[in-house]
């Protein structure tokens, strides 16, 4: 009788590399077969301690596993003997030590990843009046006098109002236990930090001895990959300082939906994952002032934009009505509150201030983007897309400005894809086809040569071919349409197999074959059809937005975020992903959302001023409009079923339209249809 090994699913965070594993396979020899490499320099023998991970604990619904930490099995002499030497963190175990034993998730931190995500969200240069809501102030104040006896704290506040005529003006709470102390230290001159905001009265938030000329402010984009902060003079708008980390909350659920059901089905969770962001960007503070010589006290205001769960759990509010009709926010308009009430570890008097929410799943993030660009102080009719887990839409002009989100999920970061990985080192992000030969070449991230010339294979060497990230993706898929390979439909032609040995038949399927350098590397049916399925939804949603102004024409097309930043926008409309426009009226702006935090942390009035413009903005449920499935579905051909393209068409020759014989096409479930015999 054959005795059935027993497997258990393990899935690798920020990474989202999942598969199989026979019970008793060593950790780390699952994560490097799959691709994850965990740094480990001693051999396994657990004395460098760089190969620490931890297992998430929980029901995790989209996986159909519920993850704990005793899945890992026993701790090992030699483990028990690194922390009792060096120390480990409770949470913590070492993967060259620790076993599979049943389903699990497991984050690899940071500091363990040898090919960790590159967070692609840079500051971009923009001109920004500068308004702060911090200015600083210094006075010279007399020493007390017995026969006046009014304390320190008011003899100081009666100076800043006569110098700044704010009659309104308090002193903040944080602030009177140092004042004595401070004005001592000073000799009796003193820097405050007044804050306003046309929101509260004015308040002196902090204090220092002597002249300060500089303090900072931040903006953080909080996003459902990433996490990117800017750190901006407050006194001259520039940005002085920026820094990106992978979101930890990835442990938790890939995706935005993801994180909601886990939370449904782990309600107690939520203080984690809130704690989880707010912990990553403290580090982040950290990483910050170190790069300047400044200090966390320095840091006085705060702006935070992100997607509305992301917005909620950052604020520590549980995200669930938004998983579900009507996509209840707890709060849509801007909320302004205390650094110290987020523990963030910033100045004690610092403010924090979160853009509005437009809709339900059109977040602070896609405010601060139309911020950013500004689509409702112009003539020409603009498209602003920023592509992520969900796509967040803005569409308009001066005349009208509407707003959607369509669910693309997260095929476009490389998850759900069969060889799919985040922008890291050793992902693949550009290729090409040859149309005659089907041979491709390809360049990975990380290494400057492409795979055909003389240099890669050196180059490459360090970081491998590990898998294939979003950018790559698309530009994979389109280039297989525009060779030939796959039909309008998206099917591969198997018949090609006879030409390349690149199209190789998988199961009922086939798939087309880039390389085996490091591990093999294949772009699937069902890759192709998760990319239709990501790009109709996007598509469909624009076009709703298009309805409503008529149909008139898009003008200018902005793709805001890191994805939109590095994906060639010609493939992007060649995919079918993007409306038909002038190809030089398409450009990425980058972290538009990054940008529109750092202008309204420089400038007060812009917060006034987005918040007029969101409430006038008009929001399309996607939905609920009977439209969106007609949309869609033209929308899954490539790279449209009904829409012409002829602006594309101008610049690039598209191939003829064909479909595959009934016999040769995939039914439903991406099975071959065998042809009836009668």
């Amino acid at each position: 009788m054959t005795v059935t090994q027993k497997l258990a699913k393990v899935v690798f965070q920020p990474s989202g590399r999942r598969g199989q594993f026979p019970v008793g396979t060593p950790l780390l020899d699952a994560a490097r077969s799959l691709g994850v490499y965990v740094e480990s320099v001693c051999g396994g023998r657990a004395t460098c301690g760089r190969c620490q991970v931890s297992c998430s604990e929980g029901t995790f619904a989209k996986e159909g596993i519920v993850s704990s930490p005793g899945n890992l099995g026993e701790v090992t002499s030699a483990e028990a003997r690194y922390k009792e030497i060096r120390g480990l963190a409770p949470d913590r175990r070492l993967s060259c030590q620790a076993t599979v034993q049943g389903d699990m998730v497991i984050d690899v931190p940071a500091e363990a990843q040898t090919n960790r995500q590159i967070v692609r969200k840079r500051a971009e240069n923009v001109r920004i009046p500068v308004d702060s809501t911090v200015s600083l102030v210094t006075v010279t104040i007399a020493e007390p006098d017995m026969e006046v006896p009014r304390g320190d704290a008011d003899r100081l506040l009666d100076a800043l109002k006569e110098k700044t005529g704010l009659q309104d003006l308090t002193v903040d709470f944080s602030v009177l236990r140092f004042v004595q102390g401070t004005l001592r230290t000073g000799r009796w001159t003193v820097t405050a930090a007044i804050w306003q905001d046309d929101t509260a009265r004015p308040a002196v938030i902090a204090l220092w001895p002597g002249e300060k000329r500089t303090a900072y402010g931040m903006a953080v984009d909080i996003g459902s990959t990433t996490i990117a902060a800017h750190l901006c003079d407050l006194t001259n708008g520039r940005t002085v300082a920026s820094a990106g980390t992978s979101n930890p909350q990835i442990r938790f659920g890939e995706d935005l939906m993801s994180r909601v059901s886990y939370l449904q089905m782990n309600p107690d969770r939520q203080p984690d994952l809130t704690k989880a962001v707010r912990d990553a960007i403290n580090s982040l503070v950290q990483k910050l002032v170190d790069d300047i010589g400044a200090k966390r006290s320095d840091i006085l205001d705060a702006v935070f934009v992100g997607n509305p769960i992301m917005h909620h759990l950052f604020l520590g509010i549980d995200p669930t009505e938004l998983g579900g009709a009507p996509f209840a926010l707890a709060v849509s308009d801007a909320v302004h509150t205390r650094a110290i009430d987020l523990d963030l570890d910033l100045n004690p008097g610092a403010r924090v201030y979160t853009l509005p929410c437009i809709a339900g799943h059109v977040g602070a993030d896609a405010a601060a983007a139309t911020l950013s660009t500004a689509p409702y102080d112009s003539d020409p009719i603009t498209l602003m897309v920023d592509v992520g887990t969900n796509a967040e839409i803005i569409l308009g002009n001066r005349q009208r400005v509407l707003a959607a989100s369509s669910p693309t999920g997260p095929a476009f970061e490389g998850a759900e894809i069969s060889c799919g990985q985040r922008a890291a080192p050793g992902a693949i992000e550009r290729i090409r086809i040859d149309p005659q030969t089907l041979e491709p070449r390809f360049k990975v991230i990380g290494a400057d040569p492409w795979s055909d010339e003389e240099n890669f294979a050196e180059a490459a060497e360090y970081v491998g071919v590990t898998g294939i990230c979003g950018s790559g993706i698309i530009e994979a898929v389109a280039e297989l349409y525009m060779a030939g390979i796959i039909t309008t439909d998206g099917l591969i032609d198997g018949s090609l197999a006879a030409k390349s040995p690149r199209i190789v038949q998988n199961g009922r399927t086939f798939e087309y074959h880039i390389t085996d350098i490091t591990t093999p590397i294949s772009i699937r049916q069902t890759d192709i059809r998760a990319i239709q399925l990501a790009k109709a939804a996007l598509y469909a949603g624009v076009k709703l937005l298009q309805d409503k102004l008529d149909g008139a024409p898009i003008e200018r097309i902005r793709l805001a975020g890191a994805f939109g930043s590095y994906i060639d926008t010609k493939y992007a409309m060649i995919l079918g992903l993007i409306p038909d426009c002038e190809l030089e009226n398409v450009s990425g702006i980058g972290n538009a959302a990054g940008t529109g935090a750092r202008i309204a942390l420089v400038n007060r009035s812009k917060r006034r001023e987005i918040e007029r413009v969101v409430r006038e903005i008009e929001k399309i449920e996607t939905a609920l409009e009977p439209k969106f499935q007609e949309h869609f579905v033209n929308a899954m051909a490539i790279p449209n079923k009904i829409d012409p393209f002829e602006k594309l068409r101008a610049s690039v020759t598209l191939p003829q339209p064909r479909a595959m014989d009934e016999e040769d096409a995939p039914d439903d479930g991406g099975r071959r249809r065998r042809r009836r015999r009668g």
